[in-house]
């Protein structure tokens, strides 16, 4: 089920109260609320409010995907995963999961398609992924931001449905969005 944009946090308000701002980052912010619970007592609530990002699979043919090996500093880890990225101020998600795209792969779609929008981690942040399939795909060369340690790699399907079976591919967007396609979208 795909979440229209404009019922994404509309709930919000409702819920709290006298909230603050802790810390403003760059990608996110953190923010001190309280929350009415069903007994009518106040409850203090931390969460991370994030502007929403895409995640993009996109498709080289029926048979073969591009994935990233992409260095994550918060796991001290280097993972498999989709291209995606964190949408810009005012930026539509499809013009996002573009941009990230080619940044992350060096390829350009031809063809982008909406597949779902899911919450991320609902427990601690309102961010809400925007997941993609990328078609008709060209190379064009990376653009990297800095810091950014990405390693763009030609899988094919079968490989990849192995790789989550074992536990290599272990990032949830990936995950989700890369099965969401193959049990709703594949056979279309």
């Amino acid at each position: 089920m795909t979440i229209p944009a404009k019922e994404i946090g509309s709930h919000l308000d409702k819920f709290l109260k006298n909230s603050s701002l802790v810390y403003q980052g760059v990608r996110f912010d953190l923010r001190r609320s309280e929350f009415l619970t069903k007994n009518g007592q106040l409850k203090a609530y931390e969460a991370l409010i994030h502007p929403g990002a895409a995640v993009i699979l996109p498709l080289m043919d029926q048979d073969s995907i591009v994935m990233i090996r992409n260095k994550r500093i918060a796991i001290g880890e280097t993972i498999w995963e989709l291209p995606a990225g964190t949408l810009e101020h005012k930026e539509e998600p499809a013009a996002s999961a573009l941009r990230e795209l080619a940044e992350e792969t060096g390829y350009q779609a031809e063809s982008i398609q909406l597949l779902t929008t899911f919450y991320s981690s609902p427990g601690i942040s309102n961010e809400v992924m925007h997941a993609f399939v990328a078609k008709d795909l060209h190379f064009v060369g990376q653009k990297l931001d800095a810091g950014e340690v990405i390693t763009p790699e030609i899988l094919p399907w079968t490989q990849v449905m192995k790789m989550i079976h074992s536990g290599e591919i272990r990032d949830a967007k990936t995950i989700l969005t890369l099965l969401f396609y193959r049990v709703y979208q594949s056979d279309k």
